[in-house]
């Protein structure tokens, strides 16, 4: 038997991943590359200069060594900071509710029909864009809104409220509005997979309710629970669009800086911001996956 010839299954299965392998390197490592590149380049007000610098990562941590006269921290540090804040209270959210809604579908709905139709009606806001979506929230939430409106109604408030809109309330609302439903599904995935023998043997333990959803769903839903979490952080971190409409372009983000950033045509600049975006992505993905192996999910 000539043992230097490759196996036939083995050719077979790289003829099968080389399509995809093709698509992940043209669209994913390639443009990702070009991003590192470009973060290395010079720059001024009329062109790009292709020669190696680390200028444009310096000036974005310049004043980051020490405290301002008032105690604040460099813009750099504040931005991330305040974008880190946004993930955490919208992962926090929509980790809830998304657990609440996956468990109402997945152990309460007993119909296979109603448990479809259900979960086509948490899809319905993905029917319409985002922005429509955003802009929906501010004849509620406007000082002239129905929401205000109808406090002052009731007597509850004297005046408008003016932190219902253009406010970290808003834009927390906007994203938990929009980005729920990538929490709801991988958890309900998970669920649907729990085999209902363990339920049933949990409960002839004499395990109460609560006991049996923490010591045996969520210990199994752990993989939905993390591929939920990594949708909710890499789209939020990266989001500019709802931070500036719904808190009315005056609340920084990374990706709103990254975004003025291209706007002025400082593409090394947005580059190197962008880099040191996707480690810190990177960074909180790669924890998560420590936590379970997502693998057994996909």
């Amino acid at each position: 038997m000539n043992l230097s010839r490759p196996d036939a299954n083995t050719v077979a299965a790289w003829w099968q991943a080389a399509p995809f392998a093709l698509v992940f390197l043209l669209f994913f490592l390639v443009p990702l590359g070009l991003i590192a590149m470009v973060s290395l380049w010079n720059f001024n007000e009329y062109e790009l200069i292709p020669a190696l610098t680390l200028r444009n990562y310096l000036s974005i941590f310049e004043g980051c060594s020490q405290l301002t006269d008032n105690g604040d921290l460099c813009v750099t540090l504040s931005t991330y900071l305040s974008t880190l804040k946004f993930c955490l209270l919208v992962w926090a959210i929509t980790l809830a509710l998304g657990f609440t809604v996956a468990y109402f579908l997945a152990f309460h709905v007993r119909s296979s029909t109603v448990q479809t139709a259900l979960f086509v009606l948490c899809t319905v806001p993905f029917w319409t864009s985002n922005v429509i979506r955003m802009i929906s929230w501010v004849p509620l939430l406007g000082r002239n809104g129905l929401v205000n409106q109808g406090l002052m109604s009731v007597g509850l408030v004297n005046e408008p409220v003016e932190w219902l809109l253009f406010s970290d309330f808003s834009v927390v609302l906007a994203f938990v509005h929009l980005y729920t439903m990538f929490m709801i599904v991988p958890i309900f995935n998970s669920m649907m997979r729990i085999d209902r023998s363990l339920l049933e043997a949990a409960s002839d333990a004499g395990a109460s309710g609560w006991q049996t959803l923490w010591n045996v769903i969520v210990p199994l839903c752990k993989s939905g629970i993390v591929i939920g979490s990594i949708f909710i952080i890499t789209i939020v971190m990266g989001d500019f669009v709802t931070i500036g409409v719904m808190g009315g372009q005056q609340i920084a983000s990374v990706g709103k800086i990254i975004q003025v950033q291209t706007s002025y045509l400082q593409f090394p600049l947005a580059a190197a911001n962008a880099v040191i975006l996707l480690a810190v992505v990177l960074m909180i993905i790669w924890a998560l996956t420590r936590m379970v192996d997502i693998r057994k999910e996909l």
